[in-house]
C-alpha cells in the first residue's frame, strides 16, 4: 500500500506534468479512423501544470492558476477526470479522487496543457491509490486518452508517428532556450486539422503531400548536436499555415520574434503559442524583453524536461 493511502482521507499527491513543443510537425493524410497520420518531434519544456490528488468517493477537478480557467469543463468530458476514471476502471479501483489543477500551460494553445493534465492525473491517482501499475500499462492508457498524453508523461525528446502516440526516444544533448509568445486567441486542434485539409485540398495540384510523413533526419542531427543553430534551420511545422489563416494575427507575430533576434520562430503544434529558439539563456532574456516591451505575453523556457513525475 501507498504512503499517501497509508496517511489517511487527507493525504494529496503532487504531480508536475509539462507541456511541449513540437519542433517538427509533418501531417499526412486523413487515416480510416479519422485521424491524421503525423511524424513529429516533441520537446517537453518548463512550463508545467501542477496536479494535486486528494482522495474522494466520487470524481470532480477544480482549476486555479495564473491563466482564465473559466471556460474549462470540469464535467465527465474533462481529459483529467477521464484519466482517473480510467484507472480505476482498470485497476479495479472502488473509490474515487479530487483533482486540483494549477494550470501554467495556456489552453487551447498548441501545447498539450490538457494531455499534461490527463498525464499528471494517471501518475497522481496511481500514486494515491497504490495502485502501482507499471509505466508501459500507463503508456497504454495514456494512448486511449489522446495523441498527446503518452508524451506527456514520458516527457524529455522523442519522436511521435501514428497520431503522435507511438512514441521513439530522440537523444538531445545539453538545454534548449525556447521564449513563448502567448497570443490572447484560442485555436480549436479539430478546427486547425480540417482547415489543413480544406487548403490541401484547393493547392492539390501544387502540393505533393506524403501518405506516410517522417521526420526530416536533420532534425533528429541537430538535437543529438544540441545545437540550436543547427536546429533553428529545420524546425518546420505543416499546421502552421492553417492556424495562421484562422488566427492572421500569428504571421506578425512570428516576425516581430525573428526581427527581435530569435533563431527561428514557428507556430506549437496546432497554435496559436508561438515558440521561439533563442541562442542561449542570454539571448532568450533579450528576446522576451523585446517581446514584452511590444504588448506580447512572453514566457522564457528551456527544455527537455522530464515527464510527469510526483513533486516530494
Amino acid at each position: 500500500m501507498s504512503e499517501a493511502v497509508e496517511m489517511g482521507r487527507d493525504a494529496r499527491v503532487h504531480v508536475r506534468a509539462p507541456g511541449k513543443i513540437n519542433v517538427y510537425l509533418g501531417v499526412g493524410e486523413v487515416m480510416a479512423d479519422g485521424y491524421h497520420e503525423v511524424a513529429t518531434a516533441y520537446q517537453a519544456v518548463s512550463l508545467y501544470e501542477e496536479v494535486y490528488a486528494s482522495e474522494s468517493s466520487d470524481f470532480t477537478v477544480a482549476f486555479r492558476g495564473p491563466i482564465d480557467t473559466s471556460g474549462l469543463r470540469t464535467d465527465e468530458s474533462n481529459l483529467a477526470l477521464r484519466a482517473a476514471r480510467l484507472l480505476a476502471s482498470h485497476t479495479g479501483y472502488p473509490g474515487g479522487v479530487r483533482l486540483e489543477i494549477e494550470k501554467h500551460v495556456p489552453i487551447a494553445g498548441g501545447m498539450g496543457g490538457g494531455s499534461a493534465d490527463a498525464a499528471g492525473a494517471l501518475v497522481a491517482c496511481d500514486a494515491l491509490w497504490g495502485t502501482q501499475v507499471p509505466r508501459d500499462e500507463l503508456h497504454e492508457l495514456a494512448a486511449r486518452l489522446g495523441a498527446d498524453v503518452p508524451f506527456a508523461l514520458a516527457g524529455g525528446t522523442a519522436i511521435g508517428t501514428g497520431r503522435g502516440e507511438e512514441l521513439s526516444a530522440a537523444l538531445a544533448h545539453g538545454t534548449f532556450h525556447w521564449v513563448l509568445a502567448l497570443p490572447d486567441a484560442q485555436l480549436s486542434t479539430p478546427a486547425v486539422y480540417a482547415e489543413l485539409d480544406r487548403h490541401r485540398e484547393r493547392h492539390r495540384a501544387e502540393l505533393a503531400t506524403k501518405l506516410t510523413p517522417s521526420v526530416d533526419p536533420a532534425v533528429l542531427q541537430a538535437l543529438r548536436a544540441g545545437d540550436p543553430h543547427l536546429l533553428a534551420e529545420v524546425v518546420a511545422n505543416d499546421l502552421q499555415a492553417a492556424a495562421i489563416h484562422l488566427a492572421p494575427e500569428l504571421a506578425s507575430v512570428l516576425e516581430t520574434g525573428e526581427r527581435a533576434g530569435a533563431l527561428a520562430g514557428l507556430v506549437s503544434g496546432s497554435g496559436p503559442t508561438v515558440a521561439f529558439l533563442a541562442e542561449n539563456d542570454e539571448g532568450a532574456l533579450d528576446l522576451q524583453i523585446a517581446l514584452s516591451a511590444l504588448g506580447l505575453m512572453a514566457v522564457r523556457v528551456t527544455g527537455p524536461v522530464h515527464g510527469a513525475r510526483v513533486v516530494g
